[in-house]
């Protein structure tokens, strides 16, 4: 390009003193006038260079945006071209080595089925040996079961005319009433020799009848009572242990204390079922404080193993209010504050809620001395957690039902957002009465941490050496613990010759009818 311009210019140079000579020469021009000539012609030359270069550069600019597009349009085409071929090779590798895995799947399948056909028929050949022999067992159990049955009613039999024979041999022979005297007509004059009767005529005077007055009547309400004051007496108070498990790991965190009752006969009476009668009868105060204790010899006991595993307890406010229960209740609870942080009482929405300023002053002392509660029962959702927090509140069990508004209750809050209202406050939910899975997936939804119900486990009885007293594990005098009143002894009674025979019969019977 630099040649190029050299050459143009000493050209236009040359044309223009060119020019400037013959308008000089030739034309007759002045010196003056010959040099503006030669400028005017050098000046018109230079001008129709640079726009004949301007313009030669103008067209290539011109044609570049489309000679770009183009080229763009044209490798955008082939790289497109180039990933469908691609694709079209990745799918149909795909499809080949899905064919071939199939294929594999298959034989490893028809492989399988020959191998369970062969163990089914090893296996049939093998166990109907065994199926017949229990069929034979069975057969033999049957009749082992109705022959011990009839020893079982001849031993009945046996031992009733025992018994009836020794009560004939020691019964008292009956008193024979007098004979009446005979009847004397009212018109014959009676003997002279009658009017002085003798020790030897005189008759016996007859008996005076006994008049027994009517039973009164016993109502349902009466005989639970007693059935209470029975099983308080005799120690008959069993502790069942409900797990609370964290969600949605499902880990043992908590263990819920319900008391269930023992009849004379050894029937099981739930709480729901005595709970009433105790508590119109005022026997709650002295089951609390049996069920307390036996709560506190289990956390020392489960604490032994798990440092962080704790107890919930039921405690009634009629316990709160008696003054002869709950000083010795507080009492043990403050020679027991060792175990104060893995014990929680629990305290019933509708006992908080009628509480006095004893229950109130109640609280503040199990407080004082690190215990903590938990708001059970709840059927009122319009409470205030601050209020609960001072008082000594950390956890508060609602219903599942009520969590996913299946029950409608009273509320100022959607039930879904309670678990983050108490989280504010440093208080856990607890959901109970969990029944299903579904319920524990829409639980988790609603930010609940821990949960409770026969989803995870039913209750089940404390073991009895897990209720032994802390004395008989040869702790330290100072962690020993106070034993709860013994039951009264009863008297012994000796069973008749037969009567053991019979029992052995009669357990006999029952595990041939249970196989």
């Amino acid at each position: 390009m630099r040649l190029d311009l050299v050459f143009v210019s000493v050209c236009i140079a040359l044309i223009a003193g060119s020019a400037g000579a013959i308008a000089y020469s030739a034309f007759g021009f002045g010196a003056p006038s010959a040099m503006l000539t030669t400028i005017a012609v050098l000046a018109l030359l230079s001008l129709y260079n640079l726009l004949s270069m301007r313009a030669a550069v103008r067209q290539p600019a011109q044609n570049q945006p489309a000679d770009l597009l183009r080229i763009t349009t044209d490798t955008v085409r082939q790289e497109a071209a180039r990933q469908d071929a691609l694709r079209q090779e990745m799918r149909q590798e795909i499809r080949l080595d899905m064919a071939r895995q199939v294929t594999q799947v298959e034989r490893d399948l028809v492989a399988l089925e020959r191998r369970v056909d062969g163990t089914i028929e090893r296996t049939r050949a093998t166990t109907e040996p065994l199926t017949a022999e229990i069929g034979e067992l069975g057969t033999l159990v049957r009749q082992l079961a109705e022959t011990l049955s009839d020893h079982e009613s001849k031993l009945t039999e046996i031992e009733l005319a025992e018994i009836e024979r020794v009560e004939g041999m020691h019964a008292r022979p009956k008193l024979e009433a007098p004979p009446a005297p005979p009847v004397v007509q009212a018109l014959s004059p009676p003997p002279v020799a009658a009017a002085v009767p003798t020790a030897a005529s005189t008759p016996a005077p007859a008996p005076a009848a006994v008049v027994t007055p009517p039973a009164p009547k016993v109502t349902a309400a009466d005989a639970m009572a007693a059935t209470i004051r029975s099983a308080i007496d005799a120690n008959r108070v069993d502790l069942y242990l409900q797990p609370m498990v964290t969600l949605p790991q499902r880990k043992i965190r908590y263990y819920e204390a319900l008391s269930r009752l023992r009849s004379d006969k050894g029937d099981v009476v739930l709480a729901t079922d005595f709970l009433g009668s105790a508590d119109a009868h005022g026997l709650l105060p002295k089951i609390d404080n049996l069920v307390i204790f036996r709560c506190v010899q289990v956390v020392r006991r489960l604490l032994a193993k798990n440092r962080e595993i704790g107890l919930f307890c039921n405690v009634s406010g009629s316990t709160l209010t008696d003054g002869s229960v709950f000083p010795q209740l507080l009492e043990f609870l403050e020679a027991n504050r060792a175990v104060s942080s893995s014990i929680v009482l629990e305290i019933s929405q509708s006992a908080l809620t009628s509480a006095g300023p004893i229950e109130l002053e109640s609280l503040s002392a199990l407080a004082e001395r690190g215990y903590r509660f938990s708001l059970d029962n709840v059927t009122d959702l319009r409470f205030e957690p601050r209020d609960l927090v001072a008082r000594g509140f950390r956890y508060v069990k609602v219903r599942a039902d009520v969590l996913l508004k299946r029950i409608a209750v009273a509320s100022d809050i959607d039930p879904a957002d309670l678990a983050d209202l108490l989280r504010r406050f440093g208080i856990d939910l607890i959901a109970e009465r969990i029944e299903s899975e579904g319920s524990v997936v829409d639980l988790l939804e609603c930010g609940v941490r821990f949960g409770q119900g026969f989803v995870f486990s039913p209750p089940r009885p404390v073991r009895a050496e897990a209720l032994q007293g802390i004395a008989d594990r040869g702790e330290p005098a100072e962690n020993a613990q106070p034993v709860p009143p013994a039951a009264p002894a009863r008297p012994q009674v000796t069973a008749p010759a037969g009567a053991a025979t019979a029992r052995r019969s009669s357990g006999l019977s029952q595990i041939a009818r249970r196989i």
